[in-house]
């Protein structure tokens, strides 16, 4: 029962070949709905003691598993808590506060992974959303 729960909140990537292929530098939260988790990342610093492996720069290692990437997280010195990186099909964006647009198109994010739970975009969901913030 644990483990299906714990999947369910942490979904595993959607490839787990293609685990480490996305680019490091993409957008960093928002849209409000994801389609699929592409992999989870643990970003380390080597200014807060993580191993200096690219010439003073922070780099990251990638993980199909949430649990895969908390357990590196937790063990290596320098590392920030995992994010994940989801892809969006469909998504919501807001210029302003309180401004919502439905966007379609391909976007690439870095979310918090507690963002995942009840935010897979559904047939509905940015219908629905717009329609209770209008």
């Amino acid at each position: 029962m644990f483990r299906s729960l714990f999947k369910k909140k942490h979904p595993p990537a959607v490839d787990a070949r293609a685990v480490g292929k996305y680019p490091a530098l993409t957008k960093s939260g928002g849209g409000f709905f994801y389609d699929d988790v592409l992999e989870y990342r643990v970003w380390v610093h080597p200014e807060r003691g993580g191993e200096n492996l690219q010439l003073d720069q922070d780099y990251f290692f990638a993980f199909a598993t949430y649990s895969e990437a908390l357990n590196f997280s937790e063990k290596t010195r320098g590392a920030e808590t995992p994010l994940v990186l989801v892809r969006q099909l469909e998504y919501i964006n807001e210029p302003e506060p309180g401004v919502f647009e439905h966007q379609i198109g391909e976007r690439i994010t870095e979310w918090q992974p507690e963002w995942l739970q009840g935010n897979k975009r559904l047939a509905k969901s940015i219908g629905n959303f717009l329609g209770k913030n209008a």
